[in-house]
């Protein structure tokens, strides 16, 4: 698979095979996924892979919680922003209907909805789990780099026959998460990921999102006179 190609068909996939992904698999994943760019080489990530038994135990742990309640604390805004303006609004919406029409939820079946996000910690029957985790003290330069090192796994994952999901969701248990992924007083986690054979037999897994076009979030400067440019 070219570049391209793992680009344009990667996708978030929310329901997984139960097929397994042996550690050698993601070994070299992560291996690949290693070579991402970070300012002066810091390399500032650690990933947290669970599979099996461990799995399980971070999934028990965030279910018996959701089971007392309603609601976690809420987390820091540097970790997942508290209010949406626009157009951001508008496109979170709208990839929300989408999915929970694929679903087959209904606007307002807050406890269909409620169930459906519980699937995140259940990894969406992925059989592995990553969690990407980055030092507290270390500047938001450093969670770009740890994000380009996410985007690097996703596509290397897929050239691989992979599939993937990122996902913040995790983020509402981030005090849980740090007992149970025993990290450190100087780390904090910034993401998990599902990670798989997709499910393709799954509507969910059928959702496209949209892209806005180059010229709506690209501001092009200096071309003039250049060949084949405006």
């Amino acid at each position: 698979m070219n570049l391209d190609d793992a680009i344009a068909s990667r996708r978030s996939m929310r329901e997984f095979l139960p097929d397994p992904v042996s550690r050698d698999q993601v070994h070299r994943v992560l291996e690949i996924a290693s070579r991402a760019p970070s300012g002066t080489n810091t390399q500032p990530w650690k990933v947290v892979v669970v599979a099996g038994e461990e799995q399980a135990k971070v999934t028990k742990a965030i279910m018996d919680y959701r089971l007392e309640e309603a609601k976690a604390a809420k987390p820091e805004e540097t970790k997942m922003p508290r209010r949406y303006a626009e157009p951001y609004l508008s496109r979170r919406r709208k990839v929300g209907f989408d999915m929970y029409g694929l679903l087959g939820i209904e606007k307002g079946d807050k406890s269909a909805m409620w169930a459906q996000h519980g699937r995140n910690y259940e990894f969406f029957g992925a059989p592995v789990g990553l969690f990407f985790v980055v030092d507290r003290d270390l500047s938001q330069a450093s969670w770009l780099d740890l994000g380009m090192l996410m985007q690097n796994v996703m596509l290397v994952a897929k050239q691989e026959g992979l599939d993937t999901c990122p996902q913040g969701a995790f983020l509402h248990y981030a005090d849980l998460m740090h007992d149970v992924l025993d990290l450190d007083d100087t780390e904090q986690l910034a993401s998990g990921m599902s990670m798989g054979y997709a499910d393709m037999s799954a509507p969910v897994n059928s959702l496209e999102t949209e892209r806005v076009a180059v010229d709506e979030f690209s501001d092009f400067r200096g071309f003039q006179g250049v060949s084949g440019q405006n």
